[in-house]
């Protein structure tokens, strides 16, 4: 009876993934990183993906508090928090925030703090 269980876990985990594919959410990148998981670290993946969302969560944060600051004006800054940001998704296959990312780089190094938002949800849709 376990076994069922684990296998329908599988089963729903399969078509999750196969619908974050389908909408552009991942990308190959994330199949590589599933290749490296094997029985001498079976938690391979689950403990990248939770030190990403840590250090995203950080780069958020870090991003937001210098969004909410109406007399900023140091465009680099931002750049370095997005380039981090950019990589970290790149690297676990996040394709839809890196693109997102993406975007709002261009918005910053254009100083077009109008287009952060814009360009952000235009590439968060695509």
């Amino acid at each position: 009876m376990l076994g069922l269980g684990v296998d329908r876990l599988r089963a729903d985990m399969n078509r999750l993934l196969a619908l974050l594919f389908h909408q552009g959410v991942l990308d190959e990148q994330f199949l590589q990183l599933q290749q490296l998981q094997d029985e001498s670290s079976p938690n391979f993946v689950s403990e990248v993906v939770n030190i990403y969302f840590h250090e995203s969560e950080k780069l958020l944060r870090n991003l937001r508090g210098l969004l909410m600051d109406k007399e900023f004006s140091d465009y680099k800054k931002i750049g370095i928090h997005l380039n981090q940001f950019m990589g970290s998704s790149s690297s676990i296959g996040a394709k839809r925030v890196r693109n997102v990312c993406v975007a709002f780089r261009a918005a910053s190094e254009q100083n077009n703090r109008a287009g952060w938002v814009f360009e952000s949800i235009g590439a968060a849709r695509a």
